[in-house]
């Protein structure tokens, strides 16, 4: 792929002692469907794989593809900021974790994450809620198969909702019937479908401060109005929580916005904040796991020696298939990890870790100084997909994780930290590994998946998260299993 027709005017970045490679011109990467892509063929073409540095607009980027260099970045006290987006700033995601400036507020919402809200003992008390939802998505799919032509199933659609519920369950204590015309649920799901899409968008006003004055786009027109209609629905359901809360005698948290209005006064915080905490929760963790999960299936469905593995593996733990598969059961499932750790690496949901970092002063990255708010990225596709760092590195191999090395996916090991490291790393990333964890093996559980009419297409699509270009119809034909 050339990267000629990417260049259109301006400099690369040439204000460090020692001159960062890269591309002269503005790039316009990030208006196409594949920047982590071209990006990729641009550090190996300028032997830039450390540090790279290109424009876009009059905004400065570097980016790394090598995980010392990306380690160095992520890790650095000086890149804890975020750049802020036109959308997520009208949308108030810069008053929640994802965007906030790093200073003290940011802090305590860290601290709130960390000690209440995906502590370890938060994720075990949502196990019910995760089976439960699981065995639903079964039962839909089930249901699905019968009524559907050919007994194919559009996976994701089906597993969107279950996440969406699942998200909304932990964080309201809610769910809703996505199937009843003009319901909650139909609401609710043009919420969180408008604001995925405006997170997703690329912004020309951006990099042009000067096109902020004609919101050509309609981008900031659109999150006006969308946050007036989210401020109404998440402010409804915080008022329901504080009624419920001042006739709950024992203090009881069933929910994120429980856990909320439950702080105490240094951590507290206002109803505004709150809401915009609460609804990046909904866009973080409702697409991503969908995203993961589909990816999953649709490698079980080209590698069928795979998914008999991983099915033989799931009866071995489960008196050959008699009972259900529980949080506890995950632990021993080795090769089920393999599986969905070898997706993240050739499917990073995030493959520039969805949002990058800005440098809050001048900092040197090895011998090069980068100057205060050049915006610093990783390409966690390019290092996932590099042969001096993986054996065949085009090739789906779970196995190179349970007969190597293991990799740690947490953050520690930057050749595959598909949720970030350092500060700004997923706070909830622990949570959504259980969920993906949990509903594949029910998947594989309860259905072989095989090729509908369709050839499964890999090819993939970034919009806020990397999808699949063309969601995954393939047959789910049950298996024959001694519960239910």
């Amino acid at each position: 792929m050339s990267p000629e027709p990417y260049v259109l005017f301006f400099d690369s970045l040439n204000l460090s002692r020692v001159s960062i490679p890269g591309p002269s011109g503005s790039l316009a990467v990030f208006s196409r469907s594949h920047p982590h892509r071209v990006l990729a063929a641009l550090a190996q073409r300028f032997k830039a794989s450390h540090l790279m540095a290109f424009s876009v607009g009059f905004s400065r980027f570097v980016i790394s593809s090598e995980p010392d260099t990306a380690k160095e970045i992520l890790n650095s006290s000086a890149f804890a900021d975020r750049p802020v987006k036109e959308s997520a700033y009208e949308l108030l995601f810069h008053r929640a974790m994802g965007f906030a400036p790093y200073g003290e507020y940011w802090r305590n919402l860290r601290r709130i994450a960390s000690t209440h809200l995906f502590s370890p003992r938060r994720i075990a008390g949502f196990v019910g809620v995760r089976v439960g939802i699981g065995m639903k998505i079964v039962k839909k799919i089930k249901s699905v198969a019968m009524s559907s032509a050919g007994g194919e199933v559009d996976v994701k659609k089906v597993i969107h909702f279950g996440s969406l519920n699942n998200v909304m369950t932990t964080v309201f204590g809610e769910s809703y019937d996505f199937d009843e015309v003009n319901g909650d649920g139909c609401f609710l799901e043009r919420l969180v479908s408008e604001g995925y899409e405006l997170l997703g968008i690329f912004n020309w006003s951006d990099h042009f401060g000067v096109l902020r004055w004609f919101d050509f786009q309609g981008v900031r027109k659109r999150c006006r109005a969308l946050v007036s209609e989210v401020n109404t629905f998440v402010g409804s359901i915080i008022e329901k929580h504080k009624m419920k809360a001042s006739n709950n005698l024992d203090g009881e948290e069933n929910d994120f916005v429980d856990v909320l209005l439950g702080l105490q006064k240094d951590e507290k915080l206002s109803d505004s904040d709150m809401i915009a905490v609460l609804w990046e929760m909904i866009f973080r963790g409702t697409d991503t796991v969908a995203i993961l999960v589909e990816w999953v299936l649709a490698r079980m469905v080209l590698h069928q020696d795979i998914q008999a593995k991983l099915f033989k593996e799931i009866a071995s733990v489960t008196s050959n298939n008699t009972r259900s598969l529980s949080d506890s059961d995950i632990s021993k499932l080795p090769y089920l990890q393999a599986i969905v750790k070898e997706t993240l690496r050739l499917h990073p949901p995030g493959p520039l870790l969805s949002w990058a970092r800005l440098a809050i002063h001048d900092v040197n990255v090895g011998p090069n100084l980068i100057p205060a708010g050049t915006i610093a990225m990783v390409n966690m596709w390019s290092i996932t997909h590099d042969a001096k760092i993986w054996t065949d590195p085009e090739e789906f191999k779970p196995e190179r994780f349970t007969e190597g090395e293991d990799v740690s996916i947490m953050g520690s090991d930057l050749r595959l930290a598909p949720f970030g490291a350092g500060r700004r790393v997923c706070p909830g990333k622990a949570m959504g590994l259980a969920t993906v964890h949990l509903w594949v093996a029910q998947m594989i559980q309860n259905f072989e998946w095989v090729k509908g009419s369709c050839d499964v297409d890999l090819t993939e699509v970034l919009k806020l998260s990397m999808e699949m270009k063309k969601p995954l119809k393939c047959k789910a034909v049950p298996r024959n299993v001694c519960f239910g």
